[in-house]
């Protein structure tokens, strides 16, 4: 993908009406230090695009990037470490729903886990939240680059096992600072998914 154009065109919270989007949606899920926006920063090949942050839960919104006109890539509240009270967690969580249950252009749902632990009960929670609601995700494994390139295989085994995840799952491994993963999330973005307009994976 060539990104010529790119615009953070809109940011929806809580309370917020979701946009009536007329490209294919991308959403990227995952715990609040997954490195979510390190993920999306090297998609759109910009270094701080999205916001990156010391704080984990500091992505409170929807953020809906525009891609050259095409596409948008959207960014969801992440999960797990947010020093939030349960009351913000359960808006953050109708918020994802609501967009889940109501976006008529989301083609597929990407969720970031990092590769060096086990899936936690939030990881398998979310995963069965969006299979739930007619996804099958694909998984990415972050943070490739903090492990040792032996130990790939096996932390891939455990995050497939950890997740229970269904047959013919796409896993990507994924490292930021290498970028190893970028060009296989937009091979699969490019063919699965802007291609056909009415199915999801």
């Amino acid at each position: 993908m060539v990104i010529r154009s790119l615009n953070l065109e809109t940011v929806c919270g809580i309370t917020s009406t979701l946009p009536d989007n007329p490209c294919p949606e991308i959403a990227f899920a995952g715990k609040s230090n997954v490195g979510k926006s390190s993920l999306i920063n090297a998609l759109m090949n910009r270094k701080s695009y999205a916001r990156i942050s010391a704080t984990p839960g500091k992505t409170q919104t929807i953020n809906f990037y525009n891609i050259n006109e095409e596409l948008y890539l959207v960014d969801l509240p992440g999960y797990g470490y947010a020093k939030v009270s349960e009351k913000e967690k359960a808006q953050w969580g109708k918020l994802i729903e609501r967009y889940l249950h109501g976006s008529k252009q989301l083609k597929a749902v990407f969720l970031l886990i990092d590769i060096r632990h086990a899936p936690s009960a939030n990881d398998r929670t979310m995963y069965e939240w969006i299979t739930a609601n007619g996804y099958r995700p694909v998984i990415i494994a972050t943070k490739l680059d903090k492990i040792k390139r032996s130990q790939k295989d096996k932390q891939l085994k455990l995050l497939r096992e950890g997740l229970g995840v269904l047959p013919g799952t796409f896993i990507i491994p994924f490292s930021s600072v290498s970028k190893q993963g970028r060009d296989e999330i937009w091979e699969l973005v490019e063919t699965k998914f802007l291609q056909r307009e009415t199915d999801r994976l």
